[in-house]
């Protein structure tokens, strides 16, 4: 059973789509094991000797597969891109629920340190025979480790696109599903080695009743664990040496024929003679040729499958030791850091005009009613973003003038502009931006505080599918220790969004948030419309507005503040 089969709503890198949400954004709910396929068998080989290449396979006049070559899948839905941790697997508790949207209450620690740089996730490759249980192996694990941002990715996602040819003879059970030219190496070494550098990736569905590739992808982002699965997992001495830790599961051949006979039948369509003739012409001599001997790079070997507890518990045990050396506790050091320096040249301050000094004596007033409060907030957020955009490049343009004539004047150089909002103080931003730049597309991330540790932890995620190509607008309303804009900002950069074309925009920031971000981020250009110098106990930004949110929204005070302002 796969992930995706245990959760209510769909796991892994894909949900179903949500019909009312652009077909061109990204949105991730960062909870759960992503997982990529849910098949953990593989596939199909001459006998008393390695077998052939899949394009080799002689043919032979046999009963065709029911489905015959002209099934085409139907036209895919598209693919609402979700992450979920495995406390999604055994839990449907949710703080968040709408329509076809889950944010579940586990999000990601900090994934980074101080400085901005990532901590590779621990990669876990997981090998063996077709049908020996890999997927339901990596799963146990995942149940076991009990924590979130473990990503399940299966090697069967990676099988090459068939000509016509090697489509006719996988219909007659006749092409080589189990040789090591039957899968894109290159392009699963690619995608394996962006996963463990943090960053996005963009996973093919493979559809094994049609033998071809569904038009649209699934987007995996964001690990502590990586779990790679596949009956070839340990045969690329590239991908081999990212693993770190390498795991064969042996199963009895006995026991893999009767899984897959099953399977390949009900599952896939597969006749009894077809899936006997492949077992017997590929699959078996491919065991013995190609995977049998990577088992000489296991560290650990489990007999049994799934059922081999003990097996499985040292695999936690090492990998919870492993975790434990790669965390980050970044709160409490970034209110401590940077005291007494001077302010980086990448802070744009908000000139202080009588009309600035004005709006902010109303807003950090604890006695504004907050239909007053959310009044003068919008006209000082209109009055710095206004300014953020004035910091973009802009290129000299000449048009003509109702009386014929020329005026030389300025434009945007680019006019590729989206606004990300950090939730949900951020939110209070959007429209603003929206009124000032026409058409702009909108992004949200949201990043909550985990209240036993005091870290901030990402929840969910919405971007363009092409933000990298974007300059962006990244709000939020208050930064006191940076914590919360330093995650988005590694987000952001996850995605592959350079960053020189990040603008953080803020109305009130602390100079040590300041610090923070620049050291961490040198070329993101930071706005606000007032610096405060310092913050206390709380993380509050003193003198400070308060906690900007609870005053926007009306919240009330005697609420857990959940939120990073």
């Amino acid at each position: 059973m796969s992930v995706n089969q245990l959760n209510a709503p769909p796991s892994s890198a894909s949900s179903d789509s949500d019909a009312s949400e652009p077909k061109e954004c990204e949105v991730l709910d960062f909870n759960a094991a992503v997982h990529s396929s849910d098949s953990g068998y593989d596939a199909e080989m001459p006998p008393d000797c390695c077998p052939a290449s899949p394009a080799t396979v002689p043919s032979k006049a046999t009963r065709s597969n029911s489905f015959g070559s002209q099934l085409r899948s139907p036209k895919p839905r598209r693919q609402r891109t979700t992450s979920v941790n495995q406390n999604t697997i055994n839990s449907n508790e949710a703080i968040i629920r709408s329509n076809n949207r889950t944010i579940y209450t586990a999000g990601r620690p900090p994934w980074y340190n101080c400085a901005g740089q990532q901590v590779e996730p621990f990669v876990i490759g997981i090998c063996g025979g077709s049908a020996s249980g890999k997927t339901t192996v990596a799963q146990r694990i995942i149940e076991s480790l009990d924590v979130p941002w473990v990503t399940l990715l299966s090697m069967d996602c990676f099988y090459k696109i068939l000509n016509d040819k090697q489509h006719e003879q996988a219909n007659r059970n006749e092409y080589n599903f189990d040789h090591p030219d039957a899968f894109d190496l290159e392009l699963m070494k690619d995608v394996l080695q962006r996963l463990k550098e943090g960053r996005k990736v963009e996973v093919p569905v493979y559809n094994f009743v049609s033998h071809s590739r569904e038009q649209h992808t699934k987007t995996m982002y964001g690990a502590n664990v990586i779990i790679f699965e596949g009956i070839l997992t340990f045969h690329s001495k590239e991908i081999l040496k990212m693993l770190d830790m390498k795991v064969f599961v042996d199963t009895d051949a006995d026991i893999r024929l009767a899984r897959r006979l099953k399977r390949d039948i009900q599952q896939r369509g597969r006749d009894l003679e077809g899936v006997l003739k492949q077992y017997s012409t590929m699959v078996k001599p491919a065991y013995s040729c190609y995977i049998a001997p990577t088992m000489a790079h296991a560290d650990i070997i489990v007999p049994r499958g799934s059922s081999n507890i003990v097996a499985i518990q040292l695999i936690v045990q090492h990998v919870h030791t492993q975790l434990q050396l790669r965390g980050f506790k970044l709160r409490e050091a970034l209110a401590h850091s940077y005291i007494g320096q001077p302010m980086p040249d990448s802070l744009k301050l908000l000139p202080t005009t009588p009309q600035v000094k004005g709006l902010h004596t109303f807003i950090r007033n604890a006695e504004t009613a907050r239909d007053e409060f959310i009044f003068y907030s919008k006209r000082l957020i209109r009055l710095v973003l206004e300014y953020a955009l004035s910091l973009l490049p802009f290129r000299d343009v000449e048009v003509e003038t109702p009386q014929n004539i020329p005026y030389k004047g300025k434009r945007l150089a680019s006019q590729k502009i989206c606004g990300v909002s950090i939730l949900r103080a951020g939110e209070t931003m959007e429209q603003a931006v929206s009124d000032v730049c026409k058409h702009i597309r909108i992004g949200k991330i949201l990043i909550q505080t985990n209240q036993l540790t005091g870290e901030p932890e990402l929840y969910y995620l919405r971007l363009p599918k092409d933000i990298k190509d974007y300059r962006v607008v990244l709000m939020d309303a208050t930064v006191a220790t940076g914590a919360a804009a330093i995650m988005a900002i590694r987000v952001l950069l996850d995605h592959d969004v350079p960053e020189e074309n990040i603008l953080l925009v803020s109305l009130l920031m602390a100079e040590i948030g300041v610090h923070s971000i620049a050291y961490a981020f040198p070329k993101v250009q930071i706005v606000t419309s007032a610096l405060d110098p310092e913050i206390n106990e709380k993380f509050y930004v003193i003198p400070g507005i308060g906690n900007f949110g609870d005053r926007y929204f009306g919240t009330e005070p005697t609420e857990p503040n959940l939120l990073y302002e």
